[in-house]
């Protein structure tokens, strides 16, 4: 058995990305319905790993330390990037997406539910399966699962874990083939063919060229430092909140920080700070992120998980994809709006990560869609954790058990 430490381990994510990009490049399936890489390689790991424990074998041990430091990371520089300017463009859609994500948070809860009575489970089984684990990730499930054993759930530490994982998987895999799908059937195409070589989910109107390479060095240098002053300031903020009894995931106050200095940034030009540089190394953050994170997941515990679990997250995914449809065209019905259908599949069902891998991956292959990647994580990776810690504390205090 081989034990990685927590520079190997992020060593062998990258290794796991060249992996998932090949694939992608060989498979046409792949390549096909846009799987993110990420997701491709990592699962590929996962798979290895499932076989290896069927045989009564570790092939190894990760040391996981820097992932929740990438994830953090990545997150902060969408805060860094969040700038008021660009939401008074986009402001009335935020809030209508973040309408639309409230309101299919309830109906996860619903048919969580409705599943949970037709096996005889206690309804806040419905509830945790729901909402709390698949809008809300790993992290909401595991922060409400003691709420939930108070409430008459056994075991809802393990179910949080499990239906995180599963909803993970699938909000990864599910969102890019369901949008290319789309995108054939109302024939939706990018505004303007000539983006191929665009940043991804860059705003074109931002789009620096440097003169020089000490230029570009000293951007990059600055965008780094700041990163890491948000995410030091934010683990401050992080407790502040924690002091007031709020439940939220670990980079919301990183994420804060960022935007706060960056629309500072804007209104007194003191740093100058980079888009796309900032938005270059959020990529890489979230792509080494996902792939440690599902190189982690411990399959065989999703194989074995009863038939009330799968049967919920076969009818959530089929209602979610569906869900895309309207997204589309309540949004816009543009690009833009197609492409935040994949963002709304990868955050309901995973994390706002699987939104970015996804939308990224369309936006790699069709163009940039700068309303998309303002909208989606701003909902995804922020407004909705707070509306969902609402959602869930209701369904606990106000339906019967």
């Amino acid at each position: 058995m081989i034990q990685l430490d927590a520079v190997q381990t992020v060593a062998f994510a990258g290794l796991t990305l060249f992996a998932g990009y090949a694939l992608c490049r060989a498979i046409p399936f792949f390549r096909r319905y846009n799987l993110p890489e990420p997701v491709v390689g990592g699962l590929l790991v996962a798979l290895a790993v499932w076989w290896a424990h069927s045989q009564q074998t570790t092939l190894f041990t990760l040391d996981t330390t820097l992932k929740t430091p990438l994830m953090v990371a990545f997150f902060t520089t969408l805060g860094i990037n969040a700038s008021v300017r660009l939401l008074r463009v986009s402001g009335k859609q935020v809030m209508l997406f973040l309408l639309i994500g409230s309101i299919f948070a309830v109906l996860q809860n619903l048919i969580g539910i409705s599943v949970a009575k037709m096996f005889g489970l206690n309804p806040m089984f419905g509830v945790l399966a729901g909402s709390a684990t698949l809008t809300g990730g790993p992290a909401t499930g595991l922060a409400f699962a003691g709420h939930f054993e108070q409430a008459g759930l056994v075991g809802a530490e393990s179910l949080a874990v499990t239906a995180a994982m599963a909803g993970i998987i699938c909000g990864g895999l599910v969102g890019g083939p369901v949008i290319t799908v789309l995108m054939q059937r109302f024939k939706v195409q990018h505004p303007s063919q000539k983006a191929t070589g665009a940043q991804l989910g860059e705003d074109e109107a931002v789009t620096v060229r440097y003169p020089s390479e000490s230029a570009r060095e000293f951007d990059a240098l600055k965008s780094i430092v700041v990163l890491l002053m948000a995410m030091w300031l934010g683990v401050w903020v992080g407790k502040g909140f924690e002091g007031l009894g709020l439940t939220l995931p670990t980079y919301i106050g990183a994420m804060l920080v960022g935007a706060v200095i960056r629309n500072i940034d804007d209104y007194t030009g003191w740093i100058k700070l980079s888009v796309p540089t900032t938005d270059l190394i959020g990529n890489i953050c979230l792509a080494l992120f996902l792939a440690i994170a599902l190189m982690d997941l411990k399959l065989w515990e999703l194989a074995g998980m009863g038939l009330p679990l799968l049967v919920n997250l076969i009818i959530q995914v089929a209602v979610v994809a569906l869900f895309a449809v309207p997204i589309y065209w309540l949004m816009g019905r543009d690009y833009d709006a197609a492409v935040m259908g994949g963002g709304f599949i990868g955050f309901m069902l995973g994390t706002t990560a699987n939104a970015m891998a996804v939308m990224r991956r369309l936006a790699q292959r069709y163009g940039p869609a700068p309303r998309a990647f303002l909208v989606a994580p701003l909902v995804g990776a922020f407004f909705i954790d707070f509306i969902n810690a609402l959602i869930i504390t209701g369904f606990l205090n106000f339906w019967p058990h």
